[in-house]
């Protein structure tokens, strides 16, 4: 799992140093510091500036609606992340990649806070390809600088980044969350373009530092297959802008015209990709039946998400509609709440890692993904609790602490795991690939749980709470009751200890 190392990196390639770290180091943190900024301090107010009346400047959309748009856009960001590492591999170079990610990302921030529908939907697809550019193509760059035999200062360098990224989403909500909910919502939206612009800008600059590391794709393609790709795209962008224009012309266009095709497409892609793995000339059978105990890891993993990341859209309509946000005469924004959970992280973290370390293989890895399950389980039987006193009266938010403290705690048991075993479980010719198909069993949960979460409004909350509770349980106790043979096909062909 990613262990919390705060060892300064040492530079390879570029030289330079700026405050006792490598000048390209600060390059590359700084960037992701803002790009996360950015990315969490928009989520924060998505869902509750989608539900927000016209006559308040939101988009006037119905809870249902607005929950399924907020999974879709979570999915497809992950989802985007596959053709991005594609195109730094094979066309243009990780950082130019990263570059052009980071102004894509900054244009859609800009169309978030202009006022018009029309540039909200144009935002959002930009803010998905920026981010799809862009995340991949900087660990990347990151992982170039450090040679294979450099393990440690690698796995040090990335537990900065991660540590950054929870200090990022800790403070963007309170940033974003206030000027959104109490000033204007697009100047929340505006919030994180500058902090975007400052992360380009920083970028931009220093990457003189970079020497020859990420400059020209690691596996380019050649002309013949780049002029047929170029092809077969502005086909694909041509058909698409065709069908919505028809849809608009006619005066049938609807939100639900673009998340359900778009829903399908996050749901099939993993589906294909398993199956071309699974067929590949090149795999073994050993490494067939790890894959498949990884697939059993992968399913469990999207129910995960699929009920985690509803707690920027469903329980955040709870925490503005039932949770008593008053403190001192200042009416706490809702979207304050969206930063507890990387505060659980930074706080539950440490502990975590050392438990893991104290008990070594004692818990395999079903047993690991059974725990997050239950605590994410765990955390919705307190909301169904919780949502039955909130019919009489606003609610203490300390429930909210607890419910984000539980799936804090269960992210930390399955997500860091699961990365773990997809290594473990990968093919030898698919290994950078298998990351990206690891966290494709995110973009199927958030897909799915913005479906699920129309039902929302239909239900009554003890009860829609309830559901997920069990869902999670139900698939916690199975990958519990499978231990044994999950354990035996990730560990296939490995000589006993």
């Amino acid at each position: 799992m990613t262990r919390i190392q705060l060892a300064p990196p040492a530079p390879t390639t570029a030289p330079g140093r700026l405050a006792g770290m490598p000048r390209w180091f600060v390059t590359l943190f700084l960037t992701d510091m803002w790009e996360r900024f950015s990315f969490y301090g928009m989520q924060a107010i998505l869902f509750l500036y989608a539900v927000a009346p016209r006559a308040d400047g939101g988009l006037g959309l119905g809870v249902g609606t607005a929950t399924a748009l907020f999974g879709l856009y979570m999915a497809l960001v992950f989802l985007a992340a596959v053709p991005g590492a594609w195109i730094g591999d094979r066309l243009l170079g990780a950082r130019r990649t990263t570059l052009y990610g980071g102004l894509v990302i900054a244009a859609g921030h800009t169309c978030m806070a202009l006022p018009g529908a029309w540039s909200i939907w144009a935002g959002l697809g930009l803010l998905i390809a920026g981010t799809g550019l862009l995340k991949p193509n900087m660990g990347v760059l990151l992982s170039d600088f450090y040679g294979d035999g450099d393990v440690t200062r690698r796995e040090a360098a990335f537990s900065i980044f991660y540590m950054s990224i929870q200090v990022s989403a800790l403070i963007a909500p309170v940033v974003t969350g206030f000027l959104g909910e109490t000033v204007d919502w697009h100047l929340g939206f505006a919030a994180a373009a500058v902090g975007m612009y400052a992360g380009v800008l920083q970028f931009a600059l220093g990457r003189r530092h970079f020497g020859p590391v990420g400059a020209q794709p690691a596996h380019p393609i050649g002309a013949a297959a780049r002029r047929r790709l170029f092809r077969r795209t502005g086909y694909l962008v041509a058909v698409v802008a065709g069908l919505l224009g028809a849809d608009a012309l006619a005066g049938t266009l609807r939100v639900e015209h673009a998340l359900i095709p778009l829903g399908l497409t996050v749901l099939g892609v993993p589906v294909l990709l398993f199956r071309r793995l699974l067929r590949h000339p090149a795999i073994t059978p050993v490494e067939r039946l790890r894959v498949y105990g990884f697939i059993r890891l992968f399913l469990g993993s999207a129910v995960f998400w699929m009920i985690f990341t509803q707690s920027g859209s469903v329980l955040s309509q709870f925490a503005r509609e039932s949770v008593d946000r008053e403190v001192f005469g200042f009416l706490v924004p809702a979207s304050w709440f969206q930063s507890l959970h990387p505060l659980f992280i930074l706080a539950v973290a440490p502990l975590g890692a050392w438990l893991w370390v104290r008990l070594g293989d004692r818990l395999g890895v079903p047993v690991k993904f059974a725990l997050g399950l239950g605590l994410v389980a765990a955390s919705y039987l307190v909301m169904a609790v919780v949502a039955v006193r909130a019919a009489e009266a606003p609610v203490s938010p300390v429930w909210l602490l607890l419910v984000f403290l539980l799936q804090a705690a269960g992210e930390l048991a399955l997500a860091p795991v699961g990365i773990s075993a997809a290594g473990t479980a990968a093919p030898a010719f698919y290994r950078s690939q298998m990351m990206g198909l690891w966290w494709l069993s995110a973009a199927v949960g958030a897909a799915v749980g913005g479906r699920i979460g129309q039902l929302a409004p239909a239900l009554p909350q003890p009860a829609y709470y309830a559901a997920l509770a069990l869902v999670a349980l139900a698939v916690g106790l199975v990958l519990l009751a499978r231990r044994v043979r999950i354990r035996r096909l990730l560990t296939a062909g490995v000589p006993a200890a």
